[in-house]
């Protein structure tokens, strides 16, 4: 299954339990308020079929994603508001992307060749897992233009360290790979001519895997985080048992115990 949302925003493809979201809308990836809806609905998309086991979400290219789209935002700017009320329907919007993102029970994972700045941060920081080129860059840029990436530090922040967050948020500098591994803002670093092999054969073998047991234990990492040691712990313990009755686990203990009979 192959489709493009017009007009070019978004490609998807659906194979062997992958789906690929494919970020268009010309070089920079920029997140219009129409990208963010077709970024969300492919997500949506994603998450409702059964068929779909892993999302890889891929920026390709010198630019992953440069964040919002200024000349949208600036469109609005003579506005009766001075643009207000686009900017708080453009922040909405994003935001629950994102969470569609943050909360799927299937593994996201972002793929990124280039630069990933201001709201692009946010998205590769939004995924579970990142898999970047060595060419690959990040940024959180608003105080170079006068103002705070707020809304992104969100997205970064449940990634990163504080002081990190900090550092990424305060500076306004484009840091390199070395630092976003060092940070945890991704989890792998490839030649930029081998990112894509990579990061696809990591996310096909992952499909590939027995899907209920990692669709409930992404939901419960989830659910676990904000809650105590002890509760966590409860919680936990209730959903482990449950990948112990699993039937394809089950299937694959009794297979193992006739081999070791044989």
């Amino acid at each position: 299954m192959n489709q493009m949302t017009p007009p070019d925003l978004v490609a998807t493809s659906l194979e062997d339990g992958l789906f690929t979201i494919t970020l268009g809308n010309g070089k920079a990836h920029p997140l219009s308020m129409a990208m963010i809806r077709a970024v969300h609905s492919a997500v949506d998309t994603a998450r409702a079929d059964d068929a779909a086991r892993v999302i890889l979400l891929h920026g390709p290219g010198p630019i992953f994603c440069a964040g919002h789209d200024l000349k949208e935002i600036n469109r609005h700017a003579d506005d009766p508001d001075q643009g207000v009320a686009f900017l708080g329907e453009l922040f909405d919007a994003c935001a629950d992307m994102m969470l569609s993102m943050a909360t799927s029970p299937k593994p996201v994972i972002a793929l990124i060749e280039g630069i990933a700045t201001a709201a692009g941060c946010q998205l590769a920081a939004t995924a579970h897992l990142a898999f970047a080129s060595d060419a690959a860059r990040f940024q959180l840029p608003g105080v170079n233009n006068g103002g705070f990436c707020t809304t992104p530090s969100v997205g970064v922040s449940r990634s990163v360290s504080r002081k990190h967050l900090m550092e990424l948020a305060l500076s306004g500098e484009m840091l390199n790979t070395d630092w976003a591994l060092r940070a945890g803002l991704v989890n792998r670093v490839y030649p930029a001519d081998r990112v894509v092999e990579e990061a696809t054969t990591f996310a096909r073998t992952l499909a590939g895997r027995n899907p209920g047991p990692i669709q409930r234990g992404i939901e419960t990492i989830n659910a676990h985080q904000p809650m105590g040691l002890e509760d966590a712990y409860g919680m936990a313990r209730d959903v482990m048992i449950s990948h112990f009755q699993d039937p394809y686990r089950r299937e694959r203990a009794a297979q193992s115990k006739f081999a070791a009979k044989g």
